[in-house]
Parts: C-alpha cells; sequence; structure tokens
C-alpha cells in the first residue's frame, strides 16, 4: 500500500472544508457578538453555527487519518467548537430578544 503524506503547505479537499467551515463559525460568532449588543443578527449566528457544526462534523467522520495528515481533522474540530459558540450565542440572542432571558418578560 502506497500512502503519500501531505506536507504542512498543500491545501487538500479535507483541509479546503475546514477552512470554508471556519470561515462560516468566525461569521456566526461575530454576528452572534453584536446580535447580543444590539438585538440584530440571531439569525445569521445561528446559520453560520449550523453550517460550521455540519460541515466539521463531516469533515471529522471522513478523515482517514489524524493531525498532520491532510484530511482537515484539526479544523474539523475547531469548526465544531466555533460553530458551537455561534449557535450559543445566536440562541441566547433569540431568547433575550423574546425576553426570556435577563429579567424581560
Amino acid at each position: 500500500m502506497n500512502v503519500l503524506a501531505a506536507s504542512a503547505y498543500d491545501l487538500t479537499p479535507g483541509r479546503l472544508w475546514s477552512l470554508i467551515a471556519v470561515a462560516f463559525g468566525v461569521v456566526g460568532v461575530g454576528a452572534g457578538v453584536l446580535a447580543l449588543r444590539r438585538g440584530r443578527g440571531a439569525v445569521v449566528a445561528l446559520a453560520g453555527g449550523l453550517v460550521a457544526v455540519v460541515i466539521g462534523g463531516w469533515v471529522v467522520a471522513a478523515a482517514n487519518g489524524g493531525p498532520g495528515t491532510g484530511y482537515g481533522i484539526v479544523g474539523g474540530y475547531v469548526d465544531l467548537v466555533i460553530g458551537a459558540v455561534a449557535l450559543v450565542l445566536g440562541g441566547l440572542s433569540m431568547a433575550r430578544s423574546r425576553g426570556f432571558v435577563g429579567g424581560r418578560r
């Protein structure tokens, strides 16, 4: 069996999908922070977080090797964390805007 290892600088499909998902997650976290401050953007935070979690989970599930093999597994785990943060921020903002958090009911 002949397996070629990816170098640290190769942009493999797994790494590319991880980068795409982290972009969605970062946008989701940013929108979640703004939504908590201004009351707008909760849906963007939820959508970005959901996309990051789904793609990150797919990358982790499809990886055939560990860190450094080029499958993007480390990025996939980062996507799961950032996506979860975006989902929590979006959920908190939605709950706050509906009057369930912060004593406004």
